[in-house]
């Protein structure tokens, strides 16, 4: 089974002057990057340049439409 370590930057103040960034590491190569905003979330898989935008109305929809339950 893979090993998964989540690091994060917290921003030092409100999230709508900075973003929270988190990263993700599978066996220590780099999974791809949450980036946390006041107006969306964006997943960067890797180290690829650009993301997946998903403004907070959608992501909510889609978490609530996930077939994986309640947690």
């Amino acid at each position: 089974m893979a090993t998964h370590d989540v690091t994060f930057e917290l921003p030092k103040g409100y999230v709508g002057y900075a973003d929270v960034l988190i990263k993700v590491r599978e066996d220590g190569d780099l999974l791809g990057t949450l980036k946390i905003s006041q107006g969306a979330v964006v997943w960067r898989p890797g180290n690829a340049k650009l993301g997946y935008r998903m403004g907070w109305e959608r992501f909510d929809a889609a978490m609530r439409d996930g077939t994986r339950g309640h947690y």
